[in-house]
């Protein structure tokens, strides 16, 4: 019987969910693939720290070496994260012509293309299915399933944590800080929750995205984020009104002059696929000609879902299935559009005196710049500043960006107006 030697470098949570399925579901992945997987060597900085999982003393190393170089192992397990010492060691193991294995989509988004080169060259295999969306298998199905599709769009809902506090802040009416506070103390968000909540991580997944549904390379910086950090519950409260429900939307579409790759708080109609998306998990909804629509949803992040995702890649390999990576070599850059010249709905809230004309003076300055009044709500009264807000046709980004300058500027507008995109 076969047996593929596995060198793991990092035991950390999935680290651990990885040897815990390894040891638990060993019969049934000999059963499914007539192949024996061997856990041969784990890598960490911490070797003697309990993690719940029987493994011997003697596959314990703390120096990475001892499975880069070591020759009986077929694949290697990079769930480190960050960029380096990971990139070193991925691409010494694909040198080696070891396939490698990784959850690492920081260093992707960052370094996928001198990654994939590597593994093209060494003709060695390359699995990354773990690094966007956990348990959801969207690598594979870009790369084979829908391969002869012409992928139009992807929305995506890839950061478990923000749409576990979007949907606290919906359902129990919190403030994004105590959604925050619930989320770190029931394990969904990181003690620096920033690169979550930022929408950097989101858009990190999204580069990996694009990349395979697009055939395009883009450096994730160069997508447009915004986070939720500002997003406050009286929003959720009136879109709710409105007929919306609001997530962190990772979004790229194909446009005549190029692409549109952006990461924003966004509305979405209470009707949409995506807005059944609730707490910690993940969805996906592509658009194809061939496939039409398709949804996909489960849980994003955790040892168990990421790390299922991690074997199904070492099986691959295991398998021999052809996953050539000449593909790289097609990979194209495209024009990327600018925020400025998106055409979409709008949430506008602003805070204004309650006084006769308000309405008047905002509308007016909307009128000049072309953009329509969809709807209007103003529930509030009283000698302050209260909340007007106002739901818009579809309009140029920029457009709205000048008029909401104007309207900040005015004696009657107390504050910054709180601005979200609508998708629908």
């Amino acid at each position: 019987m076969k047996t593929v030697n596995i060198g793991l470098i990092g035991f950390g949570t999935i680290g651990t969910g990885l040897a815990k399925i390894l040891q638990e579901n060993k019969n049934l992945l000999t059963q499914r693939t007539g192949t024996r997987f061997l856990l041969r060597k784990i890598c960490d900085k911490d070797i003697s720290s309990p993690r719940g999982v029987k493994v011997g003393k003697n596959i314990l190393t703390t120096n990475p070496e001892d499975i880069l170089s070591d020759p009986k192992i077929d694949v290697v397990v990079e769930l480190i994260g960050g960029i380096q010492p990971a990139l070193n060691y991925i691409l010494k193991s694909l040198q080696n012509k070891k396939s490698v294995v990784t959850a690492n989509k920081a260093l992707l988004a960052e370094q996928g293309e001198k990654i994939f080169n590597a593994a093209s060259q060494n003709r060695v295999k390359i699995g990354f299915e773990a690094s966007v969306a956990g348990a959801i298998p969207i690598i594979h199905s870009l790369k084979e399933n829908f391969v002869a599709n012409r992928i139009s769009a992807i929305y995506g809902i890839i950061n478990g944590t923000t749409n576990y506090i979007l949907s606290r802040m919906e359902e129990k009416r919190v403030s994004f800080g105590q959604a925050l506070a619930e989320a770190k103390k029931e394990g969904y968000a990181e003690r620096n929750s920033k690169l979550d909540t930022s929408g950097i991580d989101s858009a990190h997944k999204l580069a990996i995205l694009a990349q395979l549904a697009f055939n395009t390379g883009c450096r994730w910086q160069r997508i447009y984020r915004e986070g939720i950090e500002k997003i406050k519950s009286l929003d959720l409260e009136y879109g709710e009104e409105l007929g919306y429900c609001l997530k962190l939307l990772s979004i790229g579409k194909v446009k005549d002059n190029g692409l549109e790759l952006r990461v924003h708080p966004t509305f979405l109609p209470k009707t949409h696929p995506l807005s059944s998306i609730r707490g910690a998990y993940n969805g996906i909804y592509l658009c194809g000609d061939l496939i039409g629509e398709a949804l996909f949803q489960g849980k994003g992040a955790g040892a168990k879902p990421t790390a299922s995702s991690v074997i199904a890649d070492i099986v691959s390999i295991a398998r021999e299935k052809e996953d050539s990576l000449d593909w790289i070599k097609t990979v194209k850059k495209k024009k990327l559009g600018n925020i400025g010249e998106l055409e979409t709905k709008y949430y506008f809230r602003f805070m204004a005196l309650d006084k006769p004309g308000v309405l008047a003076q905002i509308s007016a300055i909307l009128g000049k710049n072309g953009i329509s009044i969809l709807s209007c709500l103003q529930k509030e009264r009283g000698k302050t500043a209260v909340p007007v807000v106002m739901l818009t046709h579809q309009a140029k980004e920029s457009s709205v960006q000048q008029a909401l300058k104007e309207i900040n500027r005015l004696s009657v507008i107390k504050g910054k107006t709180t601005l979200i995109r609508v998708e629908e």
